[in-house]
């Protein structure tokens, strides 16, 4: 990603200047969001010896939400109370296009997009972390993910988290493969219960802060105040996977694919969204057997281990973030992606969400967006 295509800012220091006489090897940004999360993994940092900065993301709100959501105030104050410094970056202009924009386009062409994963893929683990890595000469880079970075002999790896049920390498996984031994993960060992548990002991302001659950951009509000799509809001065709109409839908924008419930229509059987056909204006219903596949093809493809994913790989999948992966094998690989074979079919795997591949050890090993077959 070319820095000069968008217009990043860095404001000046929230406190003092960052200034480090430490080795580079010593010296760590910190993506700080003002939650529990970031703001212990500064600490815990700080603890290890590291001089820490921390950054954060100016970012839009696309929903006319007066509120800075994610990216408030929050962020500088644990950093003076841990006495960091600490600074503000606005990527307005990038994150409207290689977020907000992709989000909205996404759900305009019937595929269910994952903003997130976007991102941390490539705005903050590209563009931002070579911007802040320009401007403050820091190389290394961490966040408040739950997932961990193990440095093996053969290399650093990107792995789940301790905690299997807030591991979030799935959203992670875009990653360059070369920026993995520089990231720091310090959370990927610890319970959430713990991280509060270490925030509350350091009287952090945010120590009982609640989780943001929804989209940041769309100010912890519905996601679809964030579409502005009026073409992908308006009624078309309800029909079987046969193309029989059966009923009205109430606009392309309000389903993804297996959505049982607010579909509008009373079946004899449960059925599912299993096809969204956004240049017709059509959603197809089905069986759960007519929406589940063994084959799960992605393109876009970031590879961390190339050495492990070649034709015949035994593996393990997840095509989205809950859940445990399953056992696959890969089939098919080019230049741009990879297609996988499931052990046990799959449930409605969505075109533009993630696969994300992992090997026996749980370490990420490729992912990318999942693409309809």
């Amino acid at each position: 990603m070319d820095m000069s295509d968008f217009d990043l800012k860095l404001y000046e220091p929230s406190f003092e200047a960052f200034c480090s006489d430490k080795p580079a090897e010593c010296q760590v940004a910190v993506m700080m969001s003002g939650g529990v999360d970031s703001s212990v993994t500064a600490y815990l940092l700080q603890q290890e010896g590291f001089d820490v900065v921390g950054v954060t993301m100016r970012i839009p709100v696309a929903c006319g939400v007066n509120s800075r959501g994610c990216c408030g105030a929050d962020a500088a104050y644990v950093c003076g109370q841990l006495k960091i410094p600490h600074y503000f970056v606005d990527v307005t202009e990038a994150f409207n296009v290689l977020v907000i924009d992709a989000f909205r386009q996404a759900y305009a062409e019937g595929r269910t997009p994952n903003p997130c994963a976007d991102c941390n893929s490539i705005l903050k683990f590209n563009l931002f972390w070579d911007f802040i890595s320009q401007e403050l000469g820091v190389g290394n880079f961490a966040t408040g993910h739950y997932a961990q970075v193990k440095r093996t002999e053969k290399g650093a790896r990107l792995c789940r988290a301790k905690t299997r049920s807030k591991d979030q390498s799935y959203f992670i996984y875009g990653i360059p493969a070369e920026k993995v031994e520089h990231l720091y993960l310090p959370l990927g060992g610890l319970a959430k219960s713990e991280v509060r548990e270490i925030a509350a002991g350091l009287d952090l302001g945010v120590a009982e802060k609640a989780e943001s659950m929804e989209l940041c951009f769309a100010g912890e509000g519905d996601y679809r105040d964030a579409l502005g799509l009026d073409a992908a809001d308006s009624e078309g065709d309800l029909v079987d996977m046969q193309g029989n109409k059966i009923g009205t839908h109430k606009g392309v924008a309000n389903y993804t694919l297996g959505q049982r419930r607010g579909l509008g229509f009373a079946a004899g059987e449960p059925v599912y969204v299993g096809r969204i056909d956004p240049v017709n204006n059509i959603v197809a219903l089905g069986t759960r057997d007519e929406v589940t596949e063994k084959n799960v093809t992605a393109e876009d493809a970031n590879v961390l281990v190339a050495d492990e994913l070649f034709v015949g790989a035994k593996l393990f999948g997840k095509i989205r973030s809950g859940g445990d992966p399953r056992a696959c094998v890969v089939v098919d690989v080019d230049d741009n992606g990879f297609e996988v074979e499931f052990d046990e079919p799959q449930f409605a795997p969505c075109p533009g969400q993630r696969i994300v591949l992992y090997n026996e050890h749980d370490h990420v090993i490729a992912g990318g967006v999942i693409h309809s077959n």
